[in-house]
């Protein structure tokens, strides 16, 4: 199987640890019969950390069609190379290291990971659309 795909398998999983520690912290703080119900009404603001986790997992869905886009489509085009799949396994930890330091708060370091991620996005892009 092609390395981009299996970066893209192992992002379903980041995903899921994503959405679980959001809604973990978001349940801690308004509790079972919350989570369980319809979740109508207004609710308090989250607490920073939950706030912190549910902008990362927004955030991480914001860019995962990008690699979607970028690194299923470098394979189906046949494109695929030591490169893209680079480029995918860097994308890959960057978004890793990412969630712990927006867990924990950091600034900046955070923003710079991001980039990161971000520009190996650019790279299968960049090989779809100019070859």
């Amino acid at each position: 199987m092609p390395q981009e795909l299996t970066v893209l398998a192992l992002a379903g999983l980041l995903l899921l640890v994503h959405v679980f520690a959001a809604i973990r912290l978001k349940t801690a703080q308004y509790g079972v019969e919350w989570n369980m119900g319809a979740r109508d009404g207004d609710l308090p603001p989250l607490n920073p950390v939950a706030a912190r986790l549910e902008r990362a997992r927004d955030n991480f869905l914001e860019t995962l069609p990008l690699a979607i886009i970028g690194l299923g489509g470098v394979v189906l085009a046949d494109k695929a190379s030591d490169y893209t799949a680079i480029a995918a396994w860097v994308w890959l930890g960057a978004r890793a290291i990412y969630l712990p330091l927006y867990w924990a708060g950091v600034p900046k370091v955070r923003t710079y990971v991001w980039a990161v991620a971000l520009l190996a996005l650019l790279y299968p892009l960049g090989v779809l659309l100019l070859g």
